[in-house]
């Protein structure tokens, strides 16, 4: 999926950040998936997820999280958020397993994504990659800011809120764990990492950058 391609960040920051889509092809296998999605979003949670649901119906942080699962209906696709390799590892296995008939896309460092499915017994038919961006860059807020703003594909995490989040933290007014949560909820695709906004968040905090 492009919208993940975006994301931005250390190779030691990115290598804990994974994004698994199950998507059907419109006209061709997207009659009754329905069930498919919600028993991949079942296997997600199973398996530890820091993020997950139906695209374009919430996620987790929107509505009851138990409810998420259930909210699939005509939905054609899904996602599951992860930051630790090893449980994607084992969630691809089981996806595998599950021979849903249908696209699975794995988002993340080329040479992990590779390894993941060397490890899932099976091969990657195709790769995507960002050329960055261009034109006035220098208008752009520090690289630290646009690592978390990047975690949601279609730009709605505002950088100031990344700014406030960062500040209310230093302040002692919030957790980091709180303040990942309120930058995950603008994220309409779903698609935040809340778990590696934290780490990302205390090295703003650190860097002083948060005016």
């Amino acid at each position: 999926m492009t919208h993940t391609n975006h994301r931005q960040g250390s190779i030691e920051s990115l290598s804990k950040d994974y994004v698994v889509f199950i998507y059907p092809a419109n006209g061709i296998n997207d009659n009754g998936v329905g069930p498919k999605v919600e028993k991949f979003l079942q296997i997600a949670y199973q398996h530890g997820m820091v993020n997950a649901g139906p695209a374009r119906t919430g996620d987790r942080f929107l509505v009851d999280p138990e409810r998420v699962v259930n909210r699939p209906g005509r939905a054609g696709s899904a996602y599951a958020v992860f930051d630790d390799k090893e449980r994607v590892v084992t969630f691809v296995k089981d996806v595998v397993k599950a021979d849903f008939g249908i696209s699975i896309v794995v988002s993340g460092l080329f040479d992990e994504v590779d390894d993941i499915c060397e490890q899932a017994g099976i091969k990657r038919h195709t790769a995507q990659c960002s050329l960055g961006i261009w034109g006035q860059v220098d208008k752009l807020p520090p690289e630290a800011i646009l690592d978390i703003a990047t975690m949601c594909g279609h730009g709605m995490i505002s950088f100031n809120l990344v700014k406030r989040m960062a500040r209310e933290v230093s302040k002692g007014n919030t957790s980091l764990e709180e303040a990942s949560l309120i930058l995950a909820r603008p994220c309409s695709c779903g698609i935040f990492n809340p778990k590696r906004a934290q780490e990302l968040l205390k090295q703003i905090i650190d860097s002083g950058i948060t005016e």
